[in-house]
This record gives structure tokens, sequence and C-alpha cells, in this order.
């Protein structure tokens, strides 16, 4: 009994410590190993535009679709980020999960929303960034490095401001 009792209290933190590991290096982690995958998207306006654009300014990148609860929850707070963006220093952009362009429009439109859609209408950048759930947002500072990945929703403004703090400083 005591043999099973001790290999219980072995095994056991180290699935602990195994499994939050992996989760770890799956959740962005920061470091020069973990560049941001470029891409190119149209916005809702039609307009081409791409990561690599951007390089110079932190990046914060929000995977969502109007049908997922908990990405209409967080949307008034990304919107009062964008909207305070100049304060932030950060360029927010959100990305569209293989939704129609009228879907989205109407669902920006009936919620009073302004921030950058982009369309991602074959799922090719998510996967690209390994997005298996929604919403996720990356946090990507100036020089193009995923610093931090949020899997789910923020659930106010001072949330996502702590996140921002450590691409922005």
């Amino acid at each position: 009994m005591k043999i099973i009792l001790r290999l219980v209290l072995i095994i056991v933190p180290l699935l602990i410590i195994l499994v939050n590991g992996c989760n770890l290096s799956s959740d962005g982690g920061s470091g020069s190993d973990n560049p941001a995958p470029d891409f190119q998207l149209q916005d809702i306006e039609g307009q081409t535009v791409t990561l690599s654009s951007l390089r110079g300014s932190p990046v914060m990148i929000n995977f969502w679709a109007s049908w997922c609860g908990p990405c209409q929850d967080e949307m008034p707070f990304l919107q009062q980020i964008y909207e305070d963006r100049d304060s932030y220093g950060v360029t927010l952009i959100t990305v569209n999960l293989r939704e129609s362009l009228s879907v989205i429009t109407q669902f920006m439109q009936s919620n009073n929303l302004s921030f950058p859609v982009l369309l991602d209408t074959d799922g090719s950048v998510s996967l690209n960034y390994n997005v298996s759930g929604i919403p996720t947002t990356f946090f990507i500072d100036k020089d193009g490095i995923i610093i931090e990945k949020r899997l789910g929703p923020f659930n106010s403004v001072a949330e996502i401001e702590s996140y921002l703090k450590k691409i922005t400083s």
C-alpha cells in the first residue's frame, strides 16, 4: 500500500508538470523562436492587409466569429481598446473565421463596432496560428514576436491592458 501511495505521489506531480509544460509552449510564450506568421487578408472594405506591413508597432490580433457567445461578450472591450489605440500605442486587428462579408457587416453594424476586421474565409491564417478555439488573442511585439497567446474571452478592458503592457513597454 505504501509503495502505491509513493508512486501516486511521484507520478501525479510529474504528469502535472508535463501537461503544464506542453500548455505553456503551445500558448505562444516568448522569445525570438516565436515569430508571428505573416499573412495577407482582406478587410471588410476590400483592402489587403499584411502583418509584415505593421512591423515596428506592437499588434494585438483577436480571432473570433459572430456566432461565438464569448466573442460577443468581449467585443465592447475590444472596441474601447480600438477607440483608445493611440494612448496604448498598439494596432488592433480582428480576424473573423469563415463567415460571409454580409454576416460580419450586419454584426458590426448592429453592435456599433468599428474596429478593423480581416476575413479568414478559408481558415488558413487561424490554422497557421494554431487557433484551437475562439476567441483567441495574440500579443505581438514591435519586432513581430509572439509574446503572449490568450485563449478565451477578456472580462474587462483592464484585463486586456495587462497583456498590452507586455508588448508596449
